[in-house]
């Protein structure tokens, strides 16, 4: 009897092909997207390295670090892109999805926290001489009187993504008066990042007996987080206790109006387009009823430290070595206010 029976040969992997031909386009375009994002990643690091070299030599090193991470990660990733491999198909496609997703968010976070560098007069301020002594760790900036310090320091947190050393220059007329000024270098640039480095810095300074914490834009808001935290009656305060807050360009988060026994002074500018005269006025029932609060008429945000025009800021009336002068006075005259037997 003749053999009636289907004798075609069914391929097992048949279904697993068509799939793969169905997917072939889109691993093609994830390929070459891995690549555009790759190479993107350099040249940001690139980028960073050639516009703002002194701020990430002389910052904190957790940005370098990053820079350095997204190099390699680049490279391996181009090194793959080119290597044979097993075609992706299933939830393999799926995680290289994924990976490009978190891959292009990593580099446009390394994009924008390239800081802001510090540029002259700050970059001279930095030198010591027979008043003061700057020191400098990888952790912050140090400028110590020559003289026999006042018991009084200060403790000074940058704006965001500004580097320390843009604000020596404001600062220095501090430590000529005799003040202590410490400036933390910041993870990243992020305030919120280095708010353990007050307690961290404050054993190192057993003849300081009261400190003044300060700040720029985001600093300012840090320091009223540990100036309330640390302040006469703070619950967490182990040390020498805060006497003063002070607001470069700044404003509390919160209301610490009747938590506060710390001193406060607010400086701003009337030409500030980020921390706006309005936004520092609003800021007024958030803080003890017997802050004082300074304008700087024609002064910017931008000239609260020494790092160039930033985006979004007013444009300032007077020149920058005005509002230096005026801001740094006003700063003394707070700091002289809370010297024993003054209050």
């Amino acid at each position: 009897m003749a053999d009636t029976s289907d004798h075609r040969s069914i391929d097992p992997d048949q279904g697993g092909n068509a799939f793969t031909a169905r997917t072939a386009p889109a691993r093609t375009w994830l390929t070459w997207t891995g690549r555009t994002v790759s190479v993107a990643a350099v040249a940001v690091v690139l980028w960073a390295c050639l516009t703002a070299w002194g701020a990430i030599v002389h910052g904190h090193p957790a940005y370098a670090i990053l820079l350095g991470l997204t190099v390699m990660g680049a490279a391996w990733a181009l090194w793959r892109s080119f290597a044979a491999r097993t075609r992706a198909s299933g939830w393999r496609l799926v995680l290289r999805i994924v990976l490009l997703v978190v891959a292009v968010a990593w580099v446009g976070a390394m994009w924008w926290l390239r800081p802001f560098t510090a540029q002259e007069p700050a970059l001279s301020a930095l030198e010591s001489d027979a008043t003061v002594t700057v020191s400098e760790s990888a952790t912050q900036i140090v400028l110590t009187p020559n003289a026999v310090p006042r018991s009084t320091g200060v403790f000074f947190q940058p704006g965001a993504l500004v580097e320390a050393r843009a604000y020596a220059a404001i600062l220095r007329p501090l430590a000529e008066s005799g003040y202590t000024v410490v400036i933390p270098k910041q993870p990243l640039g992020i305030a919120f990042l280095a708010l353990p480095a007050f307690d961290s810095a404050r054993p190192r300074y057993p003849d300081i007996d009261r400190w003044v914490l300060g700040g720029h834009s985001l600093g300012g808001v840090v320091a009223a987080i540990e100036a309330d935290d640390n302040d006469a009656d703070g619950a967490e305060s182990d040390g020498a206790p805060a006497v003063g807050l002070m607001f470069f360009a700044s404003y509390p988060a919160g209301n610490i109006s009747e938590s506060l026994t710390a001193s406060v002074e607010s400086i701003s500018g009337t030409e500030d387009g980020l921390s706006t005269p309005a936004k520092i006025d609003a800021s007024r029932a958030n803080l003890p009823a017997d802050s004082t609060f300074t304008q700087i008429e024609g002064a910017s945000h931008s000239q609260f430290a020494d790092y160039g025009p930033q985006p979004g800021d007013g444009t300032p009336t007077i020149s920058h070595d005005e509002a230096r002068t005026r801001i740094s006075d006003e700063a003394l005259r707070f700091l002289a206010s809370l010297e024993p037997g003054q209050n």
